[in-house]
């Protein structure tokens, strides 16, 4: 599937600790912006919502999770180092076991290298950092 030609199903999980939330940190060198977001990934086919957010967790920082509520679904159509994308997302509040818990976690997304990282949530309210997308904000 090419993200940028066809409407992409993802699942996001919200991880929240402390008042702080696990997000993946990305750039865009177009806009020259950093940017967080909640992880997760692609949903495939013949592949439940739930069990791609477990895969997706174990593959992108090797922890197991407890997929908990399913708080809502979102539409995304952004921009993204100059091309445009649209997702269809699902969100579900989840939890990560202490002993998978790291204050940073590297993460290897393909040909992809960046980091996940706990941040505190009133950094995204108060917009001193930059949280996508902004349909988040809804259940934080």
């Amino acid at each position: 599937m090419d993200k940028f030609k066809e409407i992409r199903p993802i699942v996001l999980g919200i991880c929240i600790k402390n008042n702080k939330l696990l997000v993946g940190e990305g750039y865009d060198n177009i806009k020259s912006e950093t940017f967080y977001r909640c992880l997760g990934g692609g949903i495939e086919f013949l592949e439940k919502s739930e069990e791609t957010l477990k895969r997706e967790f174990l593959e992108e920082i090797s922890a197991n999770i407890i997929v908990k509520d399913f708080l809502g679904m979102s539409e995304n159509i952004f921009e993204y180092k100059g091309k445009m994308a649209h997702e269809l997302i699902l969100f579900y509040l989840i939890d990560i076991s202490d002993n998978d818990y790291k204050e940073e976690y590297d993460i290897k997304d393909g040909e992809s290298r960046y980091k996940a990282k706990w941040i505190d949530i009133d950094e995204f309210k108060n917009r001193n950092k930059i949280l996508y997308p902004k349909e988040v904000f809804r259940y934080l």
